[in-house]
């Protein structure tokens, strides 16, 4: 056999002696909690980045139908990871224990949930909520929560009804009195009637939830346990990217809302660019955040918002903190690190 040939072989052989799953990117289908907003921007970052193909993962991204709504989605089979509620974990894990995925990167490391009234509105202190219409998508965090703020607050729940609403037609409905107030995502709202030509604290009142005794984590980005076990290093890379992607983001937020536009060319750069900055001001980073980094929890703080959601719904079980949060997955603190510029 000549030099040549015998090179062919070899190389061939060689070639042939690699695996083929080495070759291949791990596929993760991803939800989203919602539809398509600024404060997604990091996601497809990471994705138009090139930074899930360099941890070898290949990501698609839908969108979601509410926070609490992620969880069912995995639990399902139908996505391998997403972004949504905490306490929707901790809720599952609490009454179906193992049956939960975990929190893999905290994001909302202030609660962004409130109840919303027009400013004209007879409802006046959280006991005029009872015998009032509450509007809340069926999968919405806010609405989901609702029980446990109005346990800590002396409210009957049982005497406020609940119309579900798609989500976009949250806002609408409160404007036209279908509904006399509305369990929301801060976020989504004060963008959403920024949208609408209204001022979202001159033609409403706010009642923040944090400011009422529930002092919850919130949206992060979760996996299923069978993405934990079977792929542990592919959930390492999906925490790296994405944290990679939050940070450059929070860097240039008009620029990462500007990569959105990619996905849905109809948003409002200029109202989804507002919405982005208020979320990192308002609830991405806080003191808890440059003392831990992005990403983190504190275990003290999480173990008072499992108790109070134990307690407000009688959960059978009460999970520990490494049932629903594994901070295994963490890139080293120094690259966690967030410090705004605005």
């Amino acid at each position: 056999m000549s030099l040549i040939r015998l090179g062919i072989a070899l190389a061939t052989a060689l070639c042939l002696s690699v695996p083929a799953h080495a070759q291949e990117p791990t596929k993760i289908r991803f939800t989203l909690d919602w539809k398509y907003q600024g404060l997604h921007a990091y996601i497809f970052w990471a994705k138009d980045k090139g930074y899930f193909a360099k941890e070898g993962l290949d990501v698609s991204i839908d969108q979601g139908t509410g926070s609490s709504a992620t969880v069912t989605r995995i639990v399902s089979g139908t996505y391998d990871a997403g972004f949504g509620d905490m306490n929707a974990i901790i809720q599952l894990a609490g009454t179906k224990p193992g049956q939960q995925p975990v929190m893999v990167y905290m994001i909302y490391n202030t609660p962004p949930f409130a109840l919303i009234v027009k400013k004209d509105s007879p409802i006046k202190t959280l006991k005029d909520l009872e015998g009032r219409k509450m509007g809340t998508p069926a999968g919405g965090a806010a609405g989901q929560l609702f029980p446990a703020l109005a346990a800590l607050n002396g409210i009957d729940a049982s005497k406020v009804s609940t119309v579900n609403m798609a989500p976009n037609l949250q806002e609408q409905m409160l404007v036209k009195d279908d509904v006399d107030f509305s369990a929301i995502f801060t976020v989504t709202s004060y963008a959403n009637l920024i949208g609408m030509k209204m001022d979202p604290l001159k033609d409403f009142r706010w009642f923040y939830y944090s400011d009422y005794g529930v002092d919850l984590y919130s949206n992060g980005i979760m996996v299923s346990k069978a993405l934990v076990t079977e792929k542990p290093k592919a959930v390492a890379g999906l925490v790296r990217a994405l944290n990679k992607a939050m940070i450059e983001v929070a860097a240039d937020p008009a620029a990462g809302v500007k990569e959105m536009l990619k996905v849905e060319p109809l948003m409002d750069q200029n109202i989804e660019t507002q919405r982005l900055v208020y979320a990192l001001k308002t609830h991405f980073v806080s003191k808890e955040t440059d003392a831990n980094g992005l990403g983190d929890v504190s275990d003290a703080r999480m173990e008072k918002a499992i108790k109070l959601l134990a307690d407000t719904y009688k959960l059978p079980n009460t999970p520990a903190v490494k049932d629903v949060f594994d901070r295994s997955f963490l890139p080293p603190k120094a690259e966690r690190a967030l410090k705004l510029s605005f």
